[in-house]
């Protein structure tokens, strides 16, 4: 296969392939087991993940940035920042901060696997055994077959997924508790005021601040930004922008099973409530089917893993060496990405083993810094774009330095300004870094831009 071939399907990829290919990454181990164990921790506040606002984005988004990657030949999203800035530098920051931000969110894949795989198989096998296979297999398979392995699991994957929690959304809560209505009733009964919001700290400002970031922030991810690169046209994209919304359904059904596991299995607490699903399956279900249920969540692990893998390789050959080295053959280029696809699982498994309970935050800073992409992506799209190149790259480092301070130091809102009110203290942190970026964006454009403009305004004439 070419490159292209290997990393974006040769555009071929047909609506359903396109919508099964993007829900897979969108259902990862983090939805699986992180969905119901936050559900099961703090009850309302799990309801963000029902965003369906980043699909209706994507209608407008999507197509038009296929059709400029169609016609330029762009094989990842460095390609297109680069070609649209007519800039190498620009390039190569969107490409590290791309990889960056990809690798705890790989290493998040391979933690659930492990807890997956030794959860469904009782214990017998340990996770480091598991995430070690899960990555074995899913390297020589991208290696092999590149974007196409990750696109046809991604059809196994989902209806898997789609029959084993649709059921144990369905069964669990009329099993336990006779039905839906009985078990919120029992909920707000044990603990009222549960069921809803809270008026601080995760309250209804944290919650929409935290949709329009994760809006704006999901097809910046590296691998769902050239996923939509193998659509076949601009037309399988809008399809896809509508049809996504129904695959949020599967997620109702997630949430039913983190509220049926609250007093089914009472004390779970801080990393442990991740694993409330497969404690109520266990106590619940005979273990054929616990292991049904542990096959569709390793799946929701290798799926994302198999695309980040792919992306990640793509973007280290062509968007960084192929810099370094401009006369790199294409023959050449497709074999150092295939190689690079091993380097990238053995830096995910260090992180994985070495890498400690840091992970959550690695992952949170890890969406924070590919948000700082949108500014400049989106200008781009504009028929006179405002932002000059300079603008760009100076919003970027500006949002990645302001993401890495509060990350970092551990701020929130409310030790930046503690004398506002409560509700701008609840605004998710990441929107400072972003309005920060939206700022530092817009002013150095208008600077650069009226100095290129003095610099080749004409001279006046002396009568």
């Amino acid at each position: 296969m070419t490159l292209e071939q290997w990393s974006v399907g040769n555009r071929g990829l047909g609506s359903m392939l396109v919508f099964l290919l993007m829900a897979g990454e969108a259902f990862t181990t983090f939805t699986f087991l992180g969905a119901s164990g936050f559900t099961y921790a703090a009850g309302a506040p799990a309801f963000y993940i029902f965003n369906a606002a980043y699909f209706v984005l994507s209608y407008w988004l999507l197509p038009p940035i296929w059709k400029y990657a169609k016609e330029k030949k762009l094989l990842s999203q460095s390609d297109f920042f680069a070609s649209k800035y007519n800039s190498t530098a620009l390039g190569v920051l969107v490409a590290i901060v791309g990889v960056i931000s990809m690798i705890p969110y790989l290493v998040l894949q391979l933690k659930g696997l492990g807890i997956i795989v030794s959860e469904a198989s009782y214990g017998t096998i340990p996770p480091s055994a598991a995430i070690w296979i899960g990555v074995l297999t899913v390297t020589v398979y991208v290696m092999l077959s590149g974007i196409h392995g990750a696109a046809w699991t991604a059809v196994l994957k989902d209806f898997l997924i789609l029959g084993v929690v649709i059921f144990m959304g369905f069964y669990l809560p009329l099993h336990y508790h006779g039905g839906f209505v009985e078990m919120f009733k029992s909920i707000d009964q044990a603990n009222p005021g549960f069921l809803v919001l809270p008026e601080s700290g995760l309250s209804t400002y944290w919650f929409v601040s935290t949709l329009i970031l994760w809006s704006l922030g999901s097809y910046m991810w590296p691998h769902t930004f050239s996923a939509a690169y193998a659509a076949k046209s601009g037309k399988a994209l809008r399809r896809n922008a509508i049809l996504m919304p129904m695959y949020q359904i599967v997620l109702v059904f997630v949430i039913f099973i983190g509220f049926a596991a609250i007093f089914q299995v009472p004390g779970l607490k801080g990393s442990d409530t991740d694993l409330a699903l497969f404690k109520l399956s266990k106590a619940t279900f005979d273990p054929w089917f616990v292991g049904v249920i542990g096959a569709a969540g390793i799946l929701a692990a290798l799926v994302p893993s198999s695309m980040m893998l792919n992306v990640a390789a793509t973007i280290l050959s062509k968007n960084v060496y192929k810099i370094w080295k401009p006369n790199t053959t294409d023959a050449s280029l497709v074999r150092l990405t295939r190689y690079l696809v091993p380097v990238v699982a053995i830096a995910a498994l260090y992180f994985t083993f070495n890498g400690g309970n840091t992970i959550v935050t690695l992952l949170i800073m890890g969406y924070s810094l590919v948000t700082q992409l949108f500014p400049a992506l989106f200008f781009s799209l504009w028929k006179k774009n405002p932002v000059t190149v300079q603008g760009a790259f100076c919003g970027i480092i500006a949002g990645l330095a302001a993401v890495l301070y509060t990350t970092l130091s551990n701020a929130s809102m409310a030790d930046l300004f503690p004398s506002m009110p409560q509700a701008f203290k609840d605004f998710d942190i990441g929107i400072i870094a972003f309005t920060i970026n939206v700022i530092v964006t817009l002013a150095v454009s208008a600077f650069t831009r009226k100095a290129v403009n003095k610099e080749t305004e004409p001279s006046q004439s002396v009568a």
